[in-house]
């Protein structure tokens, strides 16, 4: 088995815990309701939300080619650092090759009173399985795109998760 490891940061102007509590805490409740286009539901099958529970995302129809949807485990939930890990570890996203992916997201102030927020993507490879670029980049442009939705409804939204 093979790690790929890839980090990222965005910067936003909505304040690192708004952010956290929309984009992570209740995006079960959200994000259905920001891109009912893209996503039908999500769904705890495991859990409540804290460590340990399994959520599961429902794609729209259309979507996807295969399940329509993906998995995840939370492996840390920490509302006071606003650390976020998680991994990916069935469904439509994982790609044949793949074990799981892992994620690591965490939300820190910015000089101007919004967000940075720190993304480490970890890929587990079967094999000798090699990653393809045009994989790991769709597959960022899913997670930017998530952000940035939520983040345009919070700045439209002043009020809300605050």
């Amino acid at each position: 088995m093979g790690v790929s490891t890839f980090t990222d940061e965005h910067s936003s102007l909505v304040a690192p815990s708004r952010i956290f509590k929309a984009s992570i805490v209740d995006s079960h409740n959200l994000i259905p309701k920001l891109v009912p286009q893209a996503i039908k539901s999500v769904e705890f099958i495991q859990g409540n939300g804290g460590t340990g529970s399994i959520k599961q995302i429902n794609f729209a129809e259309g979507k996807f080619s295969r399940n329509l949807l993906v998995l995840y485990q939370i492996d840390e939930l920490n509302e006071k650092t606003l650390m976020y890990k998680y991994s990916l570890v069935e469904g439509d996203a994982l790609i044949e090759g793949l074990e799981k992916i892992t994620y690591e997201v965490k939300f820190e102030p910015s000089p101007d009173g919004g967000s940075i927020s720190k993304v480490t993507t970890k890929y587990y490879t079967k094999g000798d399985f090699v990653l393809k670029e045009e994989d790991i980049k769709a597959g960022k442009e899913r997670v930017l795109g998530m952000y940035k939705v939520v983040e345009e409804y919070l700045l439209q939204n002043p009020d809300a998760y605050v």
